[in-house]
Order: C-alpha cells, then sequence, then structure tokens
C-alpha cells in the first residue's frame, strides 16, 4: 500500500495505442507486422511514477472503445489514479504506427481526425482531484487542437491557484502541428507559466530557430525564464543538464546496452518528478539536485533495455540495482 501522505502528481495529456513493428530497423511500409503498445507521454509518466512507489493520476480523455477501456485497465493495473479519464462516445482512441529505421531515424504515422484525445473539455475536468496536485505536469500535444487546448489552459490554471508546481516537457512531435512555425508559437505559448520544464537537444535548437544547443548562454538567454526553478536539458545516453537561478552543470549517464529508447525521456522525468514531489526544494540544493537527477538518468537508462513504454517503465529495486553498479 503506498502511504496515504503521497505527494500526488497528475499528468495532463494524451493517452494512446503506439504500434511497433515485429522487427526492428525496418519503415513502416516495410514492416511484416506491428504489436500494440500503450503509449502517449504524460501517461508513461504517470506509470513511471507508480512504479517508483510514487502516487499519480492521469487527467486525459480516450475512446469510448475496446482501445480505450484497455489504456485505462492498464493504468489502473499500474496504481494510476483515472477518476479523471473521459471515454469519448463520438470518437476514437488515438492510433501511432512508430518505426525506428534502419539509419536510427523514427517514423511517426498518426490516426488523430480527431482522435478522443483532442476533445476533451473544460466542463469534464476533474476539478477536485487537479486541486490535490503536488506537481501538474503536461505535454505540448494537448495544445493543438481545440476544444482540449482549453482544457489544458483550465487545469493548468486550476493547479497553480491550488499551488501545484507546473512541469512542462514540451514533447515535440513536429508531424501533429499544422507547421513548424505553429508549433514553435504553440510550445511557446505556454512556456513562461511553468516552473520546471525539461527539454531536449533538437527541442533547443528547434525553439531558438537552429542555435547551438549546447552553449549554455543560448539556454540561459533564449530558454530560461524569469517564474522558472528549473530547467532541464536530457541528452540520452550522455546524461542531462541542469539550469537554475543559481546553479548549472550536468549529469552524466548510467551506461547500458540500450534495446528500445522508447520512453526513456518519459521514464526520465517520472524519476525526476518522484524525487520532487517528496522534496519540492531539492533544486536550491546542488547535492541533492545531482543526486535526483542521477535517479532520473538510471530511470531512462534500465527504460532502454526493454522494448515499449510502459512494459519498460522501471521499479525502484531496479534503478537502485543499476545505480549501485554505477557506483561499483
Amino acid at each position: 500500500m503506498r502511504p496515504v501522505n503521497s505527494p500526488l502528481v497528475i499528468a495532463f495529456g494524451e493517452l494512446l495505442i503506439d504500434f511497433v513493428p515485429t522487427v526492428g530497423g525496418v519503415s513502416l511500409a516495410e514492416a511484416p507486422a506491428f504489436k500494440k503498445a500503450p503509449g502517449g507521454a504524460p501517461a508513461n509518466v504517470a506509470v513511471g511514477i507508480s512504479r517508483l512507489g510514487g502516487s499519480s493520476a492521469f487527467v486525459g480523455k480516450v475512446g469510448d472503445d475496446e482501445f480505450g477501456y484497455m489504456l485505462a485497465d492498464i493504468l489502473k493495473q499500474n496504481k494510476v489514479n483515472t477518476s479523471g479519464m473521459r471515454f469519448d462516445p463520438s470518437a476514437r482512441t488515438a492510433l501511432a504506427f512508430v518505426t525506428l529505421r534502419s539509419d536510427g531515424e523514427r517514423e511517426f504515422l498518426f490516426f488523430r481526425h480527431p482522435s478522443a484525445d483532442m476533445l476533451l473539455r473544460e466542463s469534464e475536468l476533474e476539478r477536485n482531484l487537479i486541486k490535490q496536485a503536488k506537481v501538474f505536469h503536461y505535454g505540448s500535444i494537448s495544445l493543438i487542437e481545440e476544444p482540449c487546448r482549453s482544457a489544458h489552459l483550465a487545469a493548468m490554471a486550476i493547479a497553480k491557484e491550488s499551488g501545484s508546481i507546473l512541469s512542462y516537457d514540451p514533447n515535440l512531435r513536429l508531424a501533429l502541428w499544422p507547421s513548424a512555425d505553429a508549433a514553435r508559437e504553440g510550445i511557446m505559448s505556454i512556456w513562461d507559466k511553468a516552473d520546471i520544464i525539461k527539454i531536449s537537444e533538437d527541442e533547443i535548437s528547434f525553439l531558438t530557430g537552429g542555435e547551438d544547443p549546447y552553449d549554455d548562454n543560448v539556454v540561459l538567454t533564449k530558454l530560461y525564464h524569469s517564474n522558472l526553478k528549473l530547467l532541464l536539458v536530457s541528452e540520452g545516453a550522455a546524461g542531462c543538464r541542469y539550469y537554475t537561478k543559481q546553479l548549472k552543470g550536468r549529469v552524466s549517464g548510467v551506461k547500458v546496452k540500450p534495446v528500445d529508447t522508447t520512453g526513456a525521456g518519459d521514464a526520465f522525468v517520472a524519476g525526476f518528478l518522484y524525487c520532487f514531489a517528496s522534496d519540492m526544494n531539492l533544486y536550491q540544493d546542488e547535492k541533492k539536485l545531482r543526486d535526483a537527477l542521477l535517479f532520473a538518468n538510471a530511470c531512462g537508462a534500465v527504460t532502454v533495455t526493454e522494448r515499449g513504454a510502459i512494459p519498460a517503465m522501471p521499479t525502484k529495486e531496479a534503478v537502485l540495482q543499476i545505480l549501485a553498479k554505477h557506483a561499483g
């Protein structure tokens, strides 16, 4: 059983099914068959936190269909609170076909015309649940279309007014936006509201119009805003960088043999928010911050050793084991 006072992290946004080829290194057109895997970055984070022993809830919408109920069941099996989930009778659960081609590039094909996650309305929000969040975490995909955009902004406002820390991982999926400019504008439209932001090197280049993602000055002048407590840059196997008003530095990654990188960034976020929810001031103490980020890096490392996102989210035991090896 979870401790009753375990701080609640709420993840808001999309929950969908990824269809992944049964063989690696092929394009979508060449894939002989596909295997279904639950996906959606915010849902991955919710499961990741719960697997580590934290308390999490997911707020979002799926179709009133077999896939929608399957996804809700997967969250429940992982002890994620689903009272904020809604089922839309008029739209299907979103599907995404995803492959890692032999050249290492990921290829996406989305079925969302529109899908249920885009149709969450402000009136459907479980306000009392959102008010309980210590941390309210979200991405940018829920900003692309109405009515979900308005529901997203309203949920952020409810969380903020209730004293939540707002955590933002833009999780850029260019193929879903009408254009690159719309993506940049949409992602930046809520930038200055977040207390914690996690971005990747590619997202820095994209959001700054091609500037050097490794240049601290680029990050601090273009992306760090005055309300921000912490900006994290994930660098895959290399680890991560951190920036606060007082501190900046880098924490190296934890070496493993990768099988599938799907969900690694979400596991990193889950690992960090799990630590942060229990100690909301850890970003002010560099040792605590670095420990939390090493733990988060290890969460990402464990995840890449298995296929899929949700199935590969690590337990706390698995993370501590890999950290002990890393230290040894």
